[in-house]
């Protein structure tokens, strides 16, 4: 079992920065990759960035190239997502999610855990 846990949420204008973190508890094995995921309200979830450490590839969203970076931080088991230039159309809840049977990065049945969710809200 694996427990993960989102900070770092939070409000920011057009323009300005946020950085979420992801810790990642119990069994780190079951966690061979992760990932961000958003959900907007009345949108569907989509994928917003995913790392695969094994193979060291990273995976972004089209919408959030060259804004936002993921990263990982294996000795404190942390997972982070720095997000640069926000804008409006980023204001979404913020998931972490980590699994061990690849099916693609943003597809969500790769992922077997998931965090609580971080509200991000970003004003014009």
């Amino acid at each position: 079992q694996a427990t993960l846990a989102e900070s770092g949420g939070g409000s920011v204008q057009a323009g300005g920065s946020l950085r979420l973190s992801c810790l990642i508890t119990g069994d780190s094995w079951r966690t061979q990759f992760m990932a961000w995921f958003r959900q907007a309200p009345g949108k569907e979830r989509e994928g917003v960035a995913a790392l695969r450490p094994s193979i060291m590839d990273v995976y972004y969203d089209d919408s959030v190239k060259g804004r936002f970076t993921v990263s990982r931080d294996k000795a404190k088991n942390t997972m982070s997502l720095q997000m640069n230039n926000l804008k409006p159309e980023d204001t979404a809840t913020y998931y972490c999610a980590a699994g061990s049977v690849w099916e693609g990065w943003s597809n969500e049945r790769s992922y077997d855990y998931w965090g609580q969710g971080t509200q991000v809200t970003v004003s014009s």
